[in-house]
């Protein structure tokens, strides 16, 4: 059985001011001022969007990695955007070092394969429940 996951976040009597703990780690999350927060941590969009970034730069490195790649510093830019048929999402991403045409169709690939963003595609259920 893989190893369960698990967040654990309390909305303070400050505004929207968040505290998350996952594991031994803790986190901050807040609105902007201009949305009634203290803008005391990043909101809960900017996490995901981190969240994203940070899993698909670590999953490209486990690949490069099993083919002798070195691709030195792994750069992930994402941002949310929106049109008229809703909001979406981009990745950037790059690399301090050459790479060739065959390496990035194949590191392209491979990114969709991060976990985090199969959860974003809809691979994920989410079951709510009032205690």
């Amino acid at each position: 059985m893989e190893e369960h996951k698990k967040a654990e976040v309390v909305l303070t009597n400050r505004n929207y001011l968040a505290e998350a703990k996952t594991r031994n780690h803790f986190l901050t999350m807040d609105q902007s001022v201009a949305s009634r927060g203290d803008d005391s941590g990043a909101t809960p969009v900017e996490f995901l969007l981190t969240a994203i970034g940070g899993c698909v730069s670590m999953t490209l490195r486990t690949y490069a990695e099993r083919r002798g790649w070195d691709l030195g510093e792994i750069t992930v830019n994402v941002t949310q955007l929106k049109d008229e048929k809703g909001s979406y999402l981009t990745e950037k991403i790059s690399f301090e070092k050459e790479i060739t045409e065959e390496q990035r169709k194949k590191l392209l690939v491979f990114a969709g394969k991060c976990p985090v963003a199969k959860m974003i595609k809809g691979e994920t259920r989410i079951f709510s429940s009032i205690l």
